[in-house]
């Protein structure tokens, strides 16, 4: 497989002790959450069979876990081998 680096961007300004539990506890333990002028981030390093898969994947991990997602962008590089 291949791991996928990406960005959700969510639909808040607050990441909180308790977003992270919920979103470890969904599975996004590859995110590192990252907050700069307002706008929080997930930073994925998703594997996945394709780069569309890590995406659904984390997009459907970061959901479950309740955080609103306003957007996906591409961290570069958008891959590396894995």
């Amino acid at each position: 497989m291949t791991t996928y680096t990406f960005e959700i961007v969510l639909a808040t300004d607050a990441f909180t002790d308790a977003d992270a539990d919920r979103l470890f506890v969904h599975g996004g333990d590859d995110a590192t959450p990252v907050t700069r002028d307002g706008v929080t981030r997930l930073v994925f390093d998703r594997e996945g069979t394709s780069l569309e898969q890590a995406i659904a994947s984390a997009t459907a991990d970061t959901r479950a876990a309740e955080l609103p997602i306003a957007r996906i962008e591409m961290s570069a590089p958008a891959q590396h081998a894995g």
